[in-house]
């Protein structure tokens, strides 16, 4: 039986147009196995969560440099969890200050990411707790 690729969305929510970052992450998922929908720059928190919900995606990558991230990301949370999606895991990368890193992973964030984080660390983490997830729902 053939398993089913592993779905992820990354996105760029707020208003930041640097996505070079995004778009190595992305690649970089891509060439692990993954399938990857990249909703491009600009994208409100609530175009992620329904771009999600239309791709029954396992996981969410946004990726923030603009220092919104605790208004941004509980949003995207919030309105997965509304859409029944609690089993989606969420990542985030970009320029998240230490300080802010406990209270996101606290609010349900899988992994957060800096700067220079290699990438087979990001697949790895997305395939274990996607993997976690799946077993929990069986």
């Amino acid at each position: 039986m053939v398993e089913r690729k592993i779905r992820v969305i990354v996105a760029k929510p707020g208003l930041d147009g640097h996505d070079r970052g995004a778009k190595v992450v992305a690649r970089a998922l891509r060439d692990a196995g993954m399938e990857v929908i990249y909703t491009g720059l600009r994208q409100t928190p609530e175009m992620i969560a329904e771009a999600a919900l239309q791709e029954d995606v396992d996981a969410v990558g946004l990726s923030i440099l603009s220092g919104a991230h605790m208004a941004l990301v509980p949003r995207v949370l919030e309105l997965l969890r509304a859409n029944g999606q609690q089993h989606v895991k969420v990542f985030i990368g970009g320029i998240i200050p230490d300080e802010d890193i406990p209270r996101l992973l606290e609010s349900g964030v899988a992994g957060v990411y800096g700067p220079g984080t290699p990438t087979d660390t990001i697949i790895r983490d997305i395939r274990l707790s996607v993997s976690a997830s799946n077993a929990d729902a069986q």
